[in-house]
């Protein structure tokens, strides 16, 4: 579950019909600034960082801001996209990376082709086709779900801490997207995982880094600055303490854990 804040509308980079596996049945690529909205009409398997879906014709996905995107084509695959930002004021909604939208889907499609066919791409009504759709996208999952993910605290600040692990994170940041105290989300998540906030962050954070290492060819630094450790001393200590070895020889598959 990612936040997504939908108090105001947000910033409409572009919209428009992606035209895919024509050329290649693999892409992977990452927007360092803008969010992607897509809605498919294609079987294929997608992952978001290092997490995989096999999304399927009706489905939509919701990536954050530097996530790094990989897709398997089956052959050629069109989707919709709108690349956005949105803007950080009011309480998030939680949604999945990818999901089924089910019979919204329709809606969803005609909303977007809507928008693309509005010009140019800031324009109210292109905003406004845009927004209404991701309000829809935010309603086909209404809460964070309970079940295994334990308390929805504990569940909110994870699904925060998951989308912005690039950014600077403290406790109180993930408190706040909890709607919780500091106190009490400490409390909570010692409970629930076992460790503290801070040992979950950068166990995460190192997680992920191992799979950017090994599963695709962004450069160490990017790697690093993209885990929220730019500094690549802390970095390179940080693979070994937590990895077992340098970045370059976890690239390298050379790992002594």
């Amino acid at each position: 579950m990612i936040p997504l804040h939908l108090a105001e509308p947000p910033e409409v980079v572009n919209a428009g019909v992606g035209v895919h596996g024509v050329r290649g049945l693999r892409d992977v690529f990452r927007l360092p600034d803008f969010w992607q909205f897509h809605l498919y009409g294609y079987s294929a398997n997608l992952t978001i960082d290092g997490t995989a879906f096999s999304i399927a014709p009706g489905w939509v996905s919701l990536t954050p801001a530097g996530a790094q995107v990989e897709f398997d084509y089956r052959g050629r695959s069109e989707h919709l996209y709108v690349h956005f930002r949105p803007r950080l004021s009011g309480e998030p909604s939680y949604v999945p990376l990818a999901q089924d939208a089910g019979t919204a889907a329709p809606v969803l499609t005609d909303l977007l082709r809507q928008a693309i066919e509005a010009s140019p791409s800031g324009s109210a009504r292109v905003v406004a086709e845009v927004w209404t759709a991701l309000w829809r996208v935010s309603q086909l999952t209404s809460s964070v779900p309970e079940g295994d993910s334990g308390h929805p605290a504990v569940a909110a600040a994870i699904a925060f801490a998951e989308a912005n692990l690039a950014r600077p994170l403290t406790v109180p940041d993930l408190a706040r997207a909890a709607g919780v105290s500091h106190n009490h989300l400490t409390r909570l998540f010692r409970a629930e995982t076992g460790m503290t906030v801070v040992a979950y962050v950068r166990l995460r954070r190192l997680a992920r880094a191992r799979h950017l290492l090994v599963s695709s060819t962004l450069s160490i630094p990017a790697v690093a600055a993209s885990v929220g450790i730019p500094d690549l001393q802390a970095f390179n200590k940080a693979c070994h303490r937590e990895l077992g070895a340098s970045p370059r020889a976890v690239r390298a598959g050379i790992s002594g854990r």
